[in-house]
């Protein structure tokens, strides 16, 4: 893995929120390509119950600043840092008061989704991409994880098919069974039609269910993973009729080797170093 570019996009990531396979993974899986020679990047919603002061995060002025449209609305972006203690690893989280300020994830203390949540997926894939532009670093490839980062696929295909920086980088899409009840946003389609990206890619949004971000995600990716032990039959099925390569679910202990061989096997067609 020396010297390759690696991009992780995820929800969730130890030590900044609590345990389970999205956050464990994406730490793991950057620490593993660390230690094999590669670079990493790592990007992550900045949300409010995260504690800065703990976790020593702090604003980078020069990639904060810049002003996001989403559904017609200009919400500012502010880019802030941490590094993961004893792993020289720096992660970067996307904020906004509106978005990310209230102290908890994805629903309130009664356990309902938050209404803004589709508006906080366009604003983290949106954040990312124009940040990573930012530091102009061209990863070979960008690996996503949860669904709050599944839009990210379908804006680097769709939205930013153009952009040079991202032409030759592939992209893998994790799949956990870590999800959510119901829909978001009935409206959530409208709202990425509104960047001007065509009807088909957004059909699944229309109902937009975890399942069916997922499917947006899968649509648009290079290579899947089985994050989670158990996933849902439906996306199973759905992934199987993808002509990607996919690896399967694997234990933690096996992760690291895993991973450096599905990245340079399958999606970068290279021998292992």
């Amino acid at each position: 893995m020396k010297d390759k570019r690696i991009l992780y996009v995820s929800s969730e990531v130890v030590p900044y929120l609590p345990e389970n396979d999205i956050s464990s993974t994406s730490f793991e899986a950057p620490k593993s390509i660390n230690a094999a020679g590669g670079q990493t990047r790592i990007f992550m919603p900045r949300f409010g119950n995260i504690n800065e002061r703990r976790h020593q995060l702090h604003e980078v002025i020069r990639l904060s600043g810049m002003n996001l449209v989403i559904n017609d609305l200009d919400m500012p972006l502010i880019i802030k840092v941490a590094s993961i203690p004893k792993e020289r690893m720096q992660v970067y989280f996307i904020d906004n008061e509106d978005y990310f300020k209230r102290k908890a994830t994805y629903s309130d203390e009664d356990g309902a989704l938050f209404e803004d949540n589709d508006e906080r997926a366009i604003f983290f894939a949106k954040g990312v991409i124009e940040t990573v532009k930012k530091l102009n670093w061209s990863p070979d490839i960008i690996h996503v994880h949860g669904w709050l980062a599944s839009l990210l696929p379908m804006y680097l295909r769709h939205y930013y098919g153009n952009e040079p920086l991202f032409s030759e980088s592939k992209i893998i899409t994790s799949i956990y069974s870590q999800g959510f009840e119901g829909s978001l946003d009935t409206e959530m389609h409208k709202k990425v039609l509104f960047d001007g990206i065509e009807d088909d890619a957004v059909k699944y949004l229309e109902n937009p269910t975890h399942d069916n971000l997922l499917k947006v995600a899968i649509d648009n990716s290079d290579g899947l993973v089985y994050g989670s032990e158990e996933i849902s039959e439906d996306l199973k099925a759905y992934t199987e009729k993808m002509n990607v390569p996919i690896l399967p679910y694997r234990k933690k202990e096996e992760l690291s080797n895993a991973f450096q061989t599905f990245y340079l096997k399958d999606i970068l067609n290279e021998e292992e170093d």
